[in-house]
C-alpha cells in the first residue's frame, strides 16, 4: 500500500469529507467547509489528502471503508475519478469529470459543480466588480439563459461551464481553443455537447486573434478559461484590449490575481467585470448541498474566503 495511503485522517466526526489531489495543500476548501458545518452546527469534518492518480483506486477502497461520506477532487484526478463512479450525473458523463463524490449505501455518485459554481457566481452581485467610469449599475442574478457566451479554452474547468451554460438553455457557445493535438477532441467534445442539449456550439481556431475576433463580437459574455493571466505565469491578457466593449459582461475564472490584466482591461473600457472567486465558493456549495442536503450559509463563508 503506497505510504500517502496511510496518512489519510481517521474520522473524527460523525460525517467525513475530503479533498483529493496533488497538491492541495494550497486549498481554500477545508476553511469554506469547515466553517460551513461550524455554523450550521453540524458534526462534520472536512480534510485535505494528497493523492496522486497511481494512489487513487487504493484511496477510494480505503475511504469507502473509513466510513467517509464523500469527497471532492481536484487536478490531476478529475478524469480518474470517472471510471471508478457506480452512477455519473448528466453534466459529469458530458464532461467526462468528476469533482465530487457522494457515497450511498456503498456506492459512488458523481457529480461535477464547476460548471454550476460558475453560472451561480453570475446570479451573485457580490461577483461583480464595476470599473469607476462604468454608468451601469451592477448586473445583479444575471441568467445564462438566452445569452451568447464566448469562451476561451476547453480544458476541465471549461467543459464544465460549457455544459452548465447549454443546459441552462445558452442561446450559442463559442469555444475558441488553439488549434493543437486535443482541438479535434475538443470539436468532438462540443458537437456531443450540442447533440445532447440541442444548443449551438463551435469551436474556433484561437492561435490567430483575428480568426477569432468575430466570436468575441458576436458574444454577451466572454470568459476566460485558459491559464492565461494567473500569478506565477504569463500574466498578460489572453486578447487583444481592443476586442472588449462596454457592453459585454466579463469573467475570468482565475482568481490569483482577483483582477487579471484581461479583468483590467475590461474595466478600462467600461466592460462589466466579473471575477471567478466565487465560482469556487459556488461549486462548493453545490457539493455541499449534495453532502448533507443543507444549503451551505454563502455569506458568511464568503467572510471567510476575504
Amino acid at each position: 500500500m503506497p505510504e500517502d495511503i496511510k496518512r489519510i485522517p481517521v474520522p473524527d466526526a460523525k460525517e467525513m469529507y475530503a479533498l483529493l489531489g496533488h497538491p492541495v495543500a494550497h486549498s481554500l476548501s477545508p476553511a469554506m467547509h469547515n466553517h460551513a458545518f461550524e455554523k450550521l452546527g453540524l458534526d462534520a469534518r472536512y480534510v485535505l489528502i494528497d493523492v496522486t492518480e497511481e494512489e487513487l483506486p487504493e484511496v477510494i477502497l480505503q475511504l469507502k471503508d473509513m466510513g467517509y461520506g464523500g469527497w471532492n477532487l481536484t487536478m490531476p484526478l478529475k478524469s480518474a475519478m470517472v471510471p471508478y463512479c457506480d452512477t455519473l450525473s448528466t453534466a459529469a458523463r458530458l464532461c467526462g469529470a468528476v469533482n465530487t463524490v457522494v457515497v450511498r449505501e456503498g456506492k459512488l455518485y458523481g457529480y461535477t459543480t464547476d460548471g454550476l459554481g460558475y453560472t451561480d457566481s453570475l446570479r451573485d452581485e457580490d461577483a461583480y466588480i464595476m470599473p469607476e467610469n462604468s454608468k451601469e449599475d451592477p448586473i445583479p442574478k444575471m441568467e445564462i439563459k438566452d445569452r451568447v457566451m464566448t469562451i476561451l479554452g476547453c480544458g476541465g474547468a471549461a467543459r464544465s461551464i460549457i455544459v452548465q451554460s447549454a443546459m441552462e438553455g445558452a442561446a450559442a457557445i463559442h469555444v475558441c481553443k488553439r488549434k493543437n493535438a486535443s482541438f479535434d477532441e475538443a470539436v468532438a467534445f462540443c458537437w456531443q455537447v450540442s447533440e445532447e442539449t440541442k444548443t449551438k456550439i463551435d469551436v474556433v481556431d484561437m492561435g490567430n486573434p483575428k480568426d477569432y475576433k468575430w466570436a468575441v463580437d458576436d458574444g454577451d459574455i466572454l470568459v476566460n478559461a485558459t491559464n492565461v493571466g494567473m500569478e506565477g505565469g504569463d500574466m498578460s491578457s489572453p486578447l487583444p484590449a481592443e476586442y472588449l466593449r462596454s457592453d459585454l459582461l466579463v469573467s475570468d475564472i482565475i482568481y490569483h490575481p482577483l483582477l487579471t490584466k484581461l479583468l483590467l482591461d475590461a474595466g478600462e473600457c467600461g466592460a462589466t467585470v466579473h471575477s471567478g472567486k466565487w465560482m469556487l465558493l459556488y461549486q462548493g456549495a453545490a457539493a455541499f448541498k449534495l453532502w448533507t442536503g443543507l444549503d451551505m450559509p454563502t455569506e458568511t463563508v464568503k467572510t471567510v474566503l476575504r
